[in-house]
């Protein structure tokens, strides 16, 4: 039995919607930046498995700027939640309604 390009768009479709209901339904800004970033990672396995399946590179050249740019994203993301819980002393997101205070 073979990997075939059904079986990574599958992998690649559950982790976008835990991702996605993980978003939804979480409170915790740090749990919802994570499933962000597991969305992230589920359309960048989607990107691998079409490359693979076309047999072009194409995919495996965007993973790279994908990969690039969330390391950029997760430091500049994880910043922000430490500067709200400095300042707010929480990270859940009902208690983060108003911008200014």
């Amino acid at each position: 039995m073979s990997i075939g390009l059904e079986h990574y768009i599958l992998v690649s479709a559950l982790l976008f919607a835990i991702g996605f209901f993980g978003v939804l339904l979480r409170k915790n800004t740090l749990v919802i930046y994570m499933c962000l970033e597991l969305m992230l990672i589920a359309a960048t396995i989607a990107l691998v498995a079409f490359s693979r399946f076309n047999g072009t590179l194409d995919g495996n050249v965007f993973v790279f700027f994908i990969l690039t740019i969330a390391a950029a994203e997760v430091a500049v993301g994880l910043a922000i939640i430490v500067a709200l819980f400095r300042k707010r002393l929480t990270v859940h997101v009902e208690e983060l309604n108003h911008l200014k205070h």
